[in-house]
């Protein structure tokens, strides 16, 4: 999300710091292409991943972060490091409304998901069922992409960001040191505040609350753990295996809960410090230094190349998927065959419904392992 990015130091940067802000920059932007288009090519080649409803909201948040590292990242990346902007007034405008049109939608990705997770591990499975429907996953997911449009493209192109603060853009814009120009964009009080709640705090309490709530379901499961620990092995060997995979069951869920933690922290680290700026910056006569702006800005994007590798190492079905894409389809890295299957199906009631526990199906096993989803007997 572009906010008053430009270098007006006299010095400038010496051949050593353009030589590493070079090799940052092009490292990150490599990352975040590489690795959200692994995700797309994964969930698309992969059957199982794709009967999988998260998994929707999870390519979509990749096409969305795709987009910021080859649309957004590139020509920020070229203005840090000329110092200047040579691209024009109207395009400024164009890349700035698609900077926060798409940083947006990732964020609003990430709320949905949470969302979707919240449904799945907390509530009942029928719930689940009427709560996330296909008509209901299509409003969501046009939702992440048209909200952000009010606040990009249409105040942006309309001037309404600049009301009131045309003169201090104006001075900030040209550059006297190198006789040059640069892109510009500062926010008036009313945006500032109005985005900010739009693009990142509605979501940010959202994504809180619907961890908090997977985070005591967690828990509760984890004290389940223990007293079946302490209960120990039953005597009738018939009914021990139930009681193991009712204990990795739960182990289960309280790791998917961990994760989402790891998720949810790096979302925070990522955004809130640009957010905050963004919303103290008018309040206090736009006097944040604007190499604290570009630290912000970047660690922000940063977060579009940290979701996919967040998937790759804290999920075994998509680490699996990779590992099949990267070898060019070997076979040591498949899923079992589900006709192979002869365990028989187990179940256990936790939060008021009956959850398959093994058997069945290499797909049971991974709607437990990916996002926890309990899944109907």
């Amino acid at each position: 999300m572009a906010h008053n990015i430009n270098v007006t130091s006299n010095e400038g940067y010496g051949v050593a710091a353009r030589i590493v802000l070079i090799s940052f920059i092009s490292a990150v932007i490599l990352m975040t292409i590489l690795g959200n288009l692994l995700v797309m090519v994964a969930v698309c080649r992969d059957r199982q991943l794709r009967k999988i409803k998260t998994n929707y909201f999870i390519v979509s948040l990749a096409f969305a972060d795709l987009l910021v590292s080859v649309l957004v990242m590139p020509f920020g990346a070229i203005e840090l490091v000329q110092e200047k902007w040579i691209y024009g007034e109207m395009f400024c405008l164009v890349r700035t409304s698609l900077d926060v049109l798409l940083t947006t939608a990732s964020i609003l990705h990430l709320c949905c998901i949470s969302l979707d997770r919240y449904y799945a591990i907390c509530c009942q499975p029928l719930v689940y069922r009427n709560k996330m429907t296909p008509l209901r996953i299509t409003l969501m997911l046009s939702g992440c992409w048209i909200i952000p449009t009010f606040i990009s493209f249409l105040p942006i192109m309309q001037g309404w960001n600049s009301i009131g603060i045309l003169d201090l853009i104006e001075t900030r814009k040209y550059n006297k040191s190198s006789n040059s120009t640069n892109c510009i964009f500062m926010v008036n009080k009313p945006y500032a505040i109005t985005c900010s709640v739009v693009a990142f705090y509605i979501p940010f309490f959202l994504m809180v609350l619907a961890y908090y709530r997977i985070y005591i379901t967690a828990r509760e499961h984890a004290r389940q753990i223990g007293v079946l620990q302490r209960a120990g092995a039953p005597a009738d060997h018939r009914h021990q295996h139930p009681d193991q995979h009712t204990t990795h069951r739960m182990k289960t869920e309280t790791k998917a809960a961990k994760t989402l933690c790891i998720i949810m922290g790096c979302f925070c680290l990522c955004w809130a410090p640009f957010f905050i700026t963004n919303v103290v910056d008018p309040f206090i006569n736009y006097s944040v230094p604007v190499e604290l702006w570009t630290a912000f800005l970047w660690l922000g994007y940063i977060n579009s190349g940290l979701n996919p590798f967040l998937y790759a190492f804290l999920n075994k079905s998509f680490r699996r998927a990779f590992l099949i894409i990267l070898c060019c389809g070997d076979e040591k890295y498949r899923r079992p065959s589900i006709l192979g299957q002869t365990v028989p199906c187990s179940t256990t009631t936790i939060n008021g419904s009956t959850h398959v526990l093994s058997g069945c199906s290499s797909v049971s096993k991974f709607l437990l392992l990916f996002c926890n989803r309990p899944v109907p007997v």
